[in-house]
């Protein structure tokens, strides 16, 4: 600031000259430096603002971990004031309190409901790059396909969770399907949308280039098309641990599913919230096991972000 107010400026050099100066040459130096200052003054609340913005972006999990812990000295405020029954709803420490007890137990039923939710999800990512793929190939075919796919959406999976079991028994069969039925459709339309908003330009040079048709899907299409189908991976791996959850809770002698249907039958709900607890936390392992991969496999993005 001090070096742009010494900067000599046009018609009066320098400060000694400026009392000799006319009233109107000093207005012109005033507004030449004032012009100066501003311009430098912008620049720097320019920088700023974007360190400010860079900053609160860093610690934008402060504000909801506030908000969470505020709303959890309120739960066990109120569950110690009123002495709410613990069967009726239990205070977070009793929930943490049942969660470390309970964890050995938590820990082998989740293995079961992450395996099962894992196969799920390799299955609809097969089936997702064949049949978007061939939607992409044929047309009509997509037409034809894309409705059913969207009926199936409609139908609650508690609903059809019952007539997997008959069907396929009390296995891992019946777990793993209502998994694919829940996952396969954001997977499917994502990687189909993908595929369809690809340049054909880019196409086109491959296959001048003498490339053939699979070779143009893997060298063009199935790359461009990454990124969709990693956003709906995502959404699909938060659903798998409640979709293999729901198929226990129908009918499983193990599993996430069944000891959340033992413990409510049992009214014992700090176990209930603390099993809950553990598909939240798994729920959200799946989802970050699909970003790591997405900056494994694509870091331009990252750069780009």
């Amino acid at each position: 600031m001090k070096q742009l107010l010494r900067k000599p400026v046009q018609h009066c050099p320098n400060n000694d000259e400026f009392s000799a100066c006319s009233l109107r040459q000093r207005r012109v130096v005033v507004s030449q430096r004032c012009r100066r200052i501003a311009s430098h003054l912008r620049l720097t609340l320019t920088q700023i603002s974007g360190a400010d913005i860079h900053r609160y972006l860093s610690n934008s999990v402060l504000a909801p971990a506030s908000f969470l812990l505020l709303l959890l000295l309120f739960w066990e405020g109120a569950a110690r004031l009123f002495r709410i029954p613990l069967y009726v709803l239990p205070s977070p420490l009793k929930v943490l309190q049942a969660l470390i007890a309970e964890l050995p137990a938590l820990f082998a039923h989740g293995q079961v409901t992450v395996s099962e939710a894992a196969a799920g999800i390799a299955i609809s990512l097969a089936l997702a790059l064949l049949l978007g793929i061939t939607m992409d190939c044929f047309p009509l075919f997509r037409q034809g396909l894309y409705p059913v796919f969207v009926v199936t959406q409609t139908v609650p999976m508690i609903v059809l969770a019952p007539i997997l079991i008959i069907y396929m028994g009390f296995g891992a069969a019946p777990k793993i399907l209502t998994v694919v039925l829940m996952c396969f459709f954001p997977v499917v339309v994502s990687f189909s949308e993908g595929l369809s908003q690809v340049n054909e330009e880019y196409v086109h040079l491959t296959r001048s280039y003498g490339a053939g048709k699979w070779q143009a899907y893997r060298l063009v299409k199935i790359p461009a098309a990454l990124p969709s189908l990693l956003s709906g991976l995502k959404v699909a791996a938060t659903y798998s641990i409640s979709g293999a959850v729901v198929g226990e809770w129908i009918g499983s002698q193990e599993g996430l599913g069944y000891y959340l249907l033992r413990v409510k039958n049992s009214y014992m709900l700090d176990k209930v919230f603390a099993c809950v607890l553990v598909i939240i936390f798994l729920s959200l392992c799946m989802n970050g096991l699909i970003r790591l991969f997405q900056r494994a496999a694509m870091p331009y993005l990252k750069k780009a972000g």
